[in-house]
């Protein structure tokens, strides 16, 4: 394919995707794409993005799209390659998405808001301390936060529907539920916050009452549906059929879809493969546990929030030692509240200890490092710890680093990209390794067997899915 003919295909692609993406997405995400001519025949046409994250992104969520318009500009079936240009800069953006933040999204082309526009929650009360004001922004949740934010700005049309996954205690539903306040706030609809659970109870009871009508009508008749912790439908075939036809009708009438998960899409067991597909419609992102600088910085807004009288000494010992769950975090703060009110005694080191033991008993427990990790599973398959993130791909080493994969993803709580970076490779082949070995359990009893030891010598045994 010649460089001048790929532009030309690539400027057509180019116009078709302008047409049915929304401007967000369009400017985001296809923006950043150039074509350039490739030596390696006229079957191929080579994209090039400014980094990884673009590419692996764009593989992963754009493809479908990508090939749609190419077929549209009168080039049929390509090798689609994504490469990396370093030399080249971003377009000029925003500072805010140099940021990590995603600017607002225009109006759809297609779309107009009506005058007036009935804003109400029919849902699950919102807590009114769950506000954008009061979350606090850091690298663990920056996409999220600013996807959210695009979300708020557009709704049905920036991101839809919006996965947002990760850990319990790390803020899920302080961010959907901000989103909901911030739409009501601006008076944008209609929207209904409500857990799947009771999504779940009150299908049950409509079917009890005769009432499926009346169920249908509310959540097919709003403007923002967030659901938490949707992993709860997992194996309950009824209501998937039920919220797969309420999905669709939302969807179609550009209503936004938010939903949580304690895990990512692709590993919620027992969910039918088209609501799978349709989560991973708009955008995936994942929260992650708080930094240092992050959990101090949420301490002090809730000393702030509720004019705590605590020192700094004692809230940087509290963000040191409590690493894994931000409602662990403030509960610990508000026990060393209540022991100051009570006491009135000057808080030392060894009073913070004791205030806090059971906590950070628990927190030592679970300090499962992914080295640790490592050097358990390279001493039990007799290789070197260096050959978890080597190069080497032979099946004597290939396979110990997939089991120590696996263990890291079941165990330790750490993102797919950290994990990978921990080995030399992308958070793709640790979802490959998690499932590879997960599908060789079920038929392989020594392997299980190999897999439990491991876990147990590691201190847990690692909860099922």
């Amino acid at each position: 394919m010649q460089e001048k003919q790929a532009i030309e295909y690539w400027k057509k692609a180019r116009e078709f995707l302008a047409e049915v993406l929304s401007p967000d997405i369009y400017e985001r995400w296809i923006g950043v794409i150039d074509a350039a001519g490739d030596d390696l025949g006229d079957s191929q046409l080579t994209l090039t993005v400014p980094n990884d994250f673009y590419q692996d992104w764009l593989v992963e969520n754009f493809m479908p799209h990508i090939r749609k318009a190419l077929s549209a500009a009168g080039c049929e079936n390509p090798a689609i390659h994504f490469a990396v240009d370093a030399s080249r800069q971003l377009r000029e953006m925003p500072e805010e998405r140099l940021q990590g933040g995603v600017p607002p999204a225009a109006p759809a082309k297609s779309s107009a808001r009506k005058a007036a526009v009935r804003s109400c929650n029919v849902g699950s009360p919102l807590n009114p301390k769950n506000t954008f004001e009061n979350f606090v922004v850091g690298p663990s949740n920056t996409f999220a936060h600013a996807a959210a934010l695009a979300v708020v700005e557009a709704p049905g049309r920036a991101y839809n529907p919006l996965f947002i996954h990760g850990g319990t205690g790390l803020g899920k539903t302080h961010l959907i539920q901000a989103m909901g306040d911030a739409v009501l706030k601006g008076k944008k609809g209609t929207v209904c916050y409500i857990s799947s659970e009771k999504f779940t109870n009150e299908y049950i009871q409509a079917i009890q009452q005769h009432a499926i009508a009346d169920f249908r009508k509310k959540y097919r008749g709003i403007d923002m549906l967030l659901i938490d912790d949707i992993h709860f439908l997992a194996g309950k075939e009824g209501i998937q059929e039920e919220f797969f036809h309420t999905f669709n009708t939302l969807y179609e009438n550009q209503k936004q879809i938010v939903l949580t998960s304690d895990r990512p899409v692709s590993e919620i067991a027992n969910l039918q493969k088209r609501l799978v597909s349709r989560f991973e419609w708009g955008l995936v992102t994942e929260m992650e546990m708080a930094n240092l600088e992050t959990r101090v910085a949420i301490l002090r807004r809730k000393r702030e929030q509720m004019d705590l009288q605590v020192p700094d000494d004692a809230l940087f010992f509290i963000a040191e030692h409590i690493r894994s769950n931000i409602r662990k975090l403030e509960g610990s703060l508000l026990r060393v509240t209540s022991y100051l009110s009570l006491t009135k005694k000057a808080l030392t080191q060894e009073t913070l200890e004791y205030l806090l033991r059971d906590t950070l008993e628990q927190e030592n427990q679970t300090a499962l490092t992914i080295e640790g990790i490592q050097r358990l599973v390279a001493e039990h398959y007799d290789i070197r710890l260096g050959d978890m993130t080597s190069k080497q791909r032979p099946q004597n080493i290939a396979f110990p680093r997939q089991v120590a994969m696996y263990l890291c993803r079941e165990m330790t709580g750490q993102s797919l990209p950290a994990i990978g970076n921990a080995f030399g490779r992308n958070h793709a082949t640790v979802l490959h390794a998690h499932r590879l070995i997960g599908q060789k359990m079920k038929t392989d009893a020594a392997l299980r067997q190999t897999i439990l030891s491991l876990e147990q010598r590691l201190g847990t045994v690692a909860a099922p899915n």
